[in-house]
């Protein structure tokens, strides 16, 4: 199975971290918190990704060789996001847009100068060149996420958290950063079952603030159970 990454560079910094990512450098340092949810977490995290991995693995097949077949270019897509502390790692997805994806968007925002507004504002597009016929399927339903199980089992991410981020969109939260960094991103979340690209960039930061705020695992549970249909309901999915 072929795969591509991504990458950013840059510093960020909040009271008790400084992340310094440099290409393959990067640094934590004075972290003062433990990830939101602790020991048990992480253990149910362990438990429910290696069951969905073993029941998944046909569906994998599957859409791994409808991607190589639909569109050139590698099936996975690894992509440079901001973790628990400010550690960096790839998120993983089937791939689901062409492999010259940055070199069609800038010629997009050539052509079609006010989607750059919509894309500084809430880091995507409704209608994004970028996606092949069959990434939008994908998309649609959110199977191009699943390799992210993966990360969860190396301990990047959780099932249940705010949405991966790149460090830039790190500036939308403001002083709630410190938030963002105090737990895993999570495969899904209060965003993803709140209408997902509906919602606006500032009622996701408070989305993902409330989360940390109040978590527990019984709201953690009833995530993953609003998931469900928040998916084959295709709300707010682009």
């Amino acid at each position: 199975m072929s795969i591509v990454h991504g990458s950013c560079d840059g510093v960020f910094e909040t009271k008790d971290t400084k992340v310094k990512i440099n290409g393959a450098r990067k640094r934590r340092k004075n972290i003062k918190f433990d990830a939101v949810g602790g020991g048990m977490k992480r253990s149910l995290d362990i438990i429910l990704a290696t069951v969905g991995l073993v029941l998944l693995s046909p569906l994998f097949l599957l859409v791994s060789i409808a991607v190589k077949l639909s569109s050139s270019g590698p099936v996975l897509f690894g992509h440079t996001r901001i973790g628990y502390g400010g550690e960096t790692f790839k998120c993983w997805k089937f791939r689901s847009m062409a492999a010259n994806g940055q070199e069609i968007l800038e010629r997009h925002f050539n052509d079609f100068p006010e989607d750059k507004q919509e894309w500084d504002a809430n880091r995507k597009l409704q209608n994004d060149p970028r996606v092949t016929w069959f990434g939008k399927i994908l998309r649609t339903y959110s199977v191009d996420e699943l390799p992210q199980l993966l990360n969860v089992l190396l301990g990047q991410m959780s099932l249940v958290g705010p949405r991966p981020v790149v460090q830039d969109e790190l500036n939308f939260y403001g002083s709630n950063a410190d938030f963002y960094l105090r737990t895993r991103p999570g495969i899904t979340g209060l965003w993803q079952t709140s209408g997902r690209s509906d919602v606006d960039y500032s009622q996701r930061v408070s989305l993902d603030t409330e989360y940390v705020n109040n978590w527990s695992h019984w709201q953690d549970f009833k995530i993953i159970l609003r998931t469900i249909p928040a998916v084959l309901s295709a709300e707010g999915s682009y």
